[in-house]
């Protein structure tokens, strides 16, 4: 599994990303541009000391990150306030990438259609989005729990 941000706007929550990959063994990409400097600093807040242990690559663009997807054979898993189906009823296949948009603005058309499956995360009535870590958290839970992907307990 691997969890990708594209051009995140708010460096909190990236770094919250970044330190829920570290604790879940789950790979962070970062396609830029970004709307903070990035690099380990700007993480610190919310990664804490975990940014050590996070496995983190940076993507100069999204065509970069797509070379590097494609080249790889990862299928690509958008999720979306746009999304076509809820994100429990998708079946995730362990070597998936968890794309989520920027907090202002999500993600263009160019990138829903690369995408090959568009999900949501099912919310009451009225309730417009939930914060990035949030869904991204949400979303590795249920991806890791079918392909039981959770790190080993010791």
């Amino acid at each position: 599994m691997i969890l990708a941000l594209y051009c995140p706007d708010i460096a909190q929550n990236a770094g919250t990303c970044l330190r829920t990959g570290a604790c879940l063994g789950v790979p962070v990409h970062l396609i830029e541009p970004a709307g903070f400097p990035v690099s380990g600093a700007a993480f610190r807040r919310a990664g804490m000391d975990y940014l050590d242990a996070a496995d983190w690559h940076r993507h100069a663009s999204f065509a970069a990150f797509e070379a590097w997807r494609t080249a790889a054979g990862h299928r690509l898993v958008l999720f979306t306030t746009k999304g076509a189906a809820p994100l429990h009823s998708f079946s995730f296949q362990s070597d998936d990438v968890l794309l989520f948009g920027r907090e202002s603005a999500g993600v263009p058309q160019e990138v829903h259609e690369r995408a090959d499956a568009r999900l949501l995360i099912p919310l009451r009535p009225g309730m417009r989005s939930l914060n990035v870590a949030v869904s991204a958290a949400m979303a590795l839970g249920e991806a890791l729990r079918q392909t039981d992907g959770f790190p080993a307990m010791a």
